[in-house]
């Protein structure tokens, strides 16, 4: 794809209609190409001969040098509709930290420390080290034009935010640390978080901003996700949360991330199959996302009601999810298309567990893109998901033709990566759901449920993955001629449930 491509792609479909209008702004001449440029790039296919498409002949120096007006261009428009949106403290500090600096070369010294002052109190408020360190570097520079403040006083606060800065590095190269231990998928993931943090000298329980909890429990819950380790990290998760709920002060200066926060709570005790926990957080999040005239509603909406819906499902309460998801205004919410996906996904599973296989077939047709696109805007995980989804919808419909080719390209995308990731018993699920396929009657026979037994379960109490539970109730179901939806339920019920709050 054309790297322009890529870029209007980002663009929402308003944002292109003001590109356009920007562009007819500033072309002075009638024959400039640049409007015709960009509708030609809108596209996420390759395009041949684009230059011959503009020109109507060869002119790959003009094609070029338009490409690159017309990128500068799309980057600015770009640049400019992000600080005319934002109006987070962050901007604000910056620009009062620039305004004094222009007070202060034009030898207004009065105004330019009041200004000054009132940025870096914004500044401790908002634990923005980065730009205190400007702020108190611009200070000292003209410390001896300023009677109100002492140079020692200063010089001490310097100090004093450069650890806390370096703090933040140093939360920054741990952050990517993990990240390049979940590609090398490694084991034992909470002792490496634990020795990452303690690598880099940072303490959970020591002095960190609301926003350094924030990232790590950020990418505790990335990690979570990608192993499935939600049992071991839940402790982990905790211990974060006492730190952050005690910063009681700080919640409103940073309701973005308390949000979201909440949010990775809530998913946790989830996982943990604590549907009562999970839910408390859920409500606390729900009044959050009302607070401040709604600003954070539309934001976080597509996440609650997904985690909602789920607890709703899993608490024998599926008519009530299956209601919330099929009202949900997916339009409204463009922009986050990796929890809509879930979201249509979701739904499929609860038609599928009460049996109405036809409207789940129906929203899985929507899912008309390719896999590598699904990877691409939710995870492989979701890909594997969906997949194995529509091999027992298939199933339950006798599509014969559709579940061998379906398992042939399951296997022949995905065996490598779960073999490679442990993920042994999505491979042996489909290898026994197969061989009840083409032989139900085995299902009687003692072998056949060992090796569900020894296959598809493991001996740990509590650590059984919810979401694997219920694709074993499937299988389960169909053996001993139960109903999923209540087989389901029963699994997650007696399988380890964890002690409520």
């Amino acid at each position: 794809m054309h790297t322009i491509s890529s870029i209007i792609h980002t663009l929402s479909d308003e944002e292109k209609r003001s590109f356009v209008s920007l562009l007819r702004q500033k072309n002075k001449r009638n024959d400039t190409k640049n409007i015709q440029l960009f509708k030609l790039l809108d596209t996420t296919t390759a395009l041949k001969d684009p230059d011959i498409k503009i020109y109507g002949k060869r002119a790959k120096g003009a094609y070029h040098a338009l490409c690159k007006r017309l990128h500068d261009t799309l980057i600015d428009f770009i640049a400019s509709k992000s600080f005319e949106g934002d109006t987070s403290e962050e901007i604000e500090i910056i620009k009062l930290l620039m305004v004094s600096r222009i007070f202060f070369e034009q030898k207004q010294y009065k105004i330019g420390f009041k200004t000054i002052a009132k940025a870096e109190q914004k500044a401790v408020t908002y634990a923005l080290f980065s730009i205190l360190n400007e702020i108190y570097y611009t200070q000292i520079q003209y410390a001896h034009l300023n009677s109100m403040r002492s140079l020692d006083e200063l010089l001490i606060n310097f100090k004093n935010n450069k650890a806390a800065l370096q703090q933040e590095e140093n939360l920054n190269l741990f952050y990517a640390t993990i990240q390049h231990e979940l590609l090398l998928q490694k084991q034992d993931i909470v002792l490496i978080i634990k020795n990452t943090l303690d690598r880099f000298g940072i303490s959970i329980s020591r002095g960190l901003t609301f926003r350094s909890l924030f990232k790590i429990l950020e990418i505790t819950n990335k990690t979570a996700h990608i192993t499935r380790e939600y049992y071991s990290i839940l402790p982990f998760v905790e211990e974060i949360y006492m730190q952050i709920d005690a910063k009681e002060t700080l919640r409103d200066k940073h309701m973005f991330y308390h949000i979201q926060i909440l949010y990775y709570v809530a998913n946790s005790y989830f996982r943990n199959r604590n549907f009562v926990v999970s839910q408390h957080y859920l409500h606390i999040m729900r009044s959050h996302m009302e607070n401040h005239k709604h600003k954070y509603h539309k934001r976080f909406l597509p996440q609650y009601t997904l985690l909602q819906s789920l607890n709703l499902n899993y608490t024998g309460q599926a008519k009530e999810a299956i209601a919330m998801l099929e009202t949900f205004e997916h339009d409204k919410h463009k922009d986050q298309m990796a929890y809509l996906l879930d979201l249509k996904l979701s739904l499929i599973v609860y038609y599928f567990q009460q049996a109405r296989f036809k409207e789940a077939l129906g929203t899985l047709n929507d899912f008309y893109h390719s896999d590598q696109w699904y990877t691409d805007k939710a995870d492989i995980t979701w890909v594997i998901k969906k997949n194995l989804i529509e091999i027992l919808l298939y199933i339950e419909l006798d599509h014969i033709d559709l579940v061998e080719s379906r398992v042939n390209s399951f296997r022949k995308k995905h065996g490598t990566y779960l073999k490679k990731n442990n993920e042994i018993r999505a491979l042996e699920f489909l290898k026994l759901t197969l061989a009840y396929y083409r032989k139900p009657e085995i299902a009687t026979t003692v072998d056949f449920k060992d090796k569900i037994q020894k296959s598809l379960t493991i001996s740990t109490h509590g650590q059984e993955d919810l979401f694997d539970m219920s694709f074993y109730a499937w299988l389960k179901s169909r053996i001993e001629g139960t109903n999923l939806y209540e087989t389901t339920l029963f699994l997650i019920e007696h399988k380890g449930k964890q002690k409520t709050k």
